[in-house]
């Protein structure tokens, strides 16, 4: 089991659209990943689970992952929030 907490860039924060491409890119590896925010752990690779997060910018989501591929999983999710890239 990997963890690490990675910070929201996004200057909308975790909204849908980047949202639906996290999931996207988690759900192609066969580790568990869960996202825990205060109270809430979540499984990452639910877009229902991710949006109730309302996660805004500069907040710290923990990532736990757990799994033949753990530690390329928390590597690419800590591109996916560091890539610079801007959702509408």
């Amino acid at each position: 089991m990997k963890e690490k907490i990675i910070v929201v860039n996004f200057k909308k924060g975790l909204h849908a659209r980047p949202a639906a491409e996290l999931v996207g890119l988690l759900s192609k590896y066969q580790s568990n990943i869960k996202i825990i925010k205060d109270d809430f752990i979540i499984d990452a690779k639910s877009i229902m689970g991710v949006l109730m997060l309302a996660a805004a910018h500069g907040t710290d989501l923990k990532f736990i992952s757990e799994g033949v591929d753990e530690e390329i999983v928390l590597e690419n999710i800590e591109s996916f929030f560091n890539s610079g890239k801007e959702y509408d």
